[in-house]
């Protein structure tokens, strides 16, 4: 299998520390691996997308030596393919529509457990038999099979999820009539024909049901590795939500060096970012241990 790795940043803000750790570990592992990377724009979300922010993304990443060379994908453009992959769910009764309002669904979870959970809320079902009399669909939910789901993390070792009790009937089409995160990274991962997912822990409990709908559409699920997430001072994941600031782009090198240290290893003692992306590879390859890494055979 010829490698194919991916870094999907959405172009609502610039890149933090905490996105060019995950950046880092995807543009490595291929390189160390002589694969492709892509990158793939995920600007579904049009309120929360910034003006200018895709472009001055891209130039985070050129200044820091992480280049592709094939066309950059966005997702704003692919709508059609999107909803074809819906089409196919909806012939194999597999989505239906949810007429249910987030407070709903809260409401449920508080009279079920007593209490709100962290996280997501787990969607009770009430609209999988049809909608109640004299509601209108708001979303369009996948019906989750019942069953734990298993998989490997290449950094994390085995993992397994129970879908259904986790995240119930999750939404593929939002009540703003914007495909979901969901089914947009599956069919885009599907189409560009990407083998191995790179990316943060705070996408780790997306990753069984992501594999759930892939097989159900017929894809090739491609293996995965969840890197360790950066907090701030406060014991927050850095984040946009949060405000992080920015990395410097006048700083290349110590930035790279800042997301290596990160990711668990040693600051590389390197004059340029050439020179980094030749030691991290070599790191990456010969060290996968230390990194607690699974090999790709």
């Amino acid at each position: 299998m010829k490698y194919v790795g991916r870094f999907a940043p959405s172009p609502s803000g610039p890149l933090h520390l905490g996105s060019v750790v995950a950046a880092c570990a995807s543009y490595v592992d291929a390189q160390a691996h002589g694969g492709r990377w892509l990158i793939r724009m995920e600007d579904l979300d049009t309120p929360r997308m910034m003006p200018g922010a895709a472009e001055f993304i891209l130039n985070q990443l050129d200044s820091l030596g992480m280049r592709t060379q094939d066309p950059i994908l966005y997702q704003s453009e692919r709508l059609c393919h999107y909803q074809s992959a819906f089409d196919r769910l909806l012939s194999l009764n597999a989505v239906y529509p949810c007429g249910c309002t987030r407070r709903e669904i809260a409401d449920s979870a508080l009279r079920l457990q007593g209490s709100l959970p962290e996280g997501e809320r787990p969607y009770p079902g009430t609209c999988r038999q049809g909608l109640p009399e004299g509601r209108q669909a708001l979303s369009w939910r996948l019906r989750v099979p019942e069953g734990i789901w298993r998989f490997r993390d290449r950094w994390l070792g085995p993992m397994e999820q129970d879908v259904a009790r986790a995240v119930g009937d999750f939404v593929l089409k939002r009540a703003d009539g914007i495909w979901a995160y969901q089914l947009a990274v599956v069919v885009d991962d599907a189409a560009q024909g990407v083998t191995h997912i790179v990316r943060g822990q705070d996408l780790l409990s997306s990753t069984a049901r992501q594999q759930q709908l892939a097989t159900l559409l017929g894809y090739e699920v491609p293996e995965v590795l969840h890197v360790p997430l950066v907090m701030d001072a406060n014991g927050l994941k850095l984040s946009k939500q949060n405000h992080a600031n920015p990395v410097d782009l006048t700083r290349p090198l110590e930035t790279l060096q800042n997301a290596w240290v990160a990711l668990g290893f040693e600051k590389p003692n390197v004059k340029n970012t050439q020179d980094f992306w030749v030691e991290a590879t070599r790191v990456w390859v010969q060290r996968l241990s230390r990194a607690n890494l699974h090999v790709i055979n």
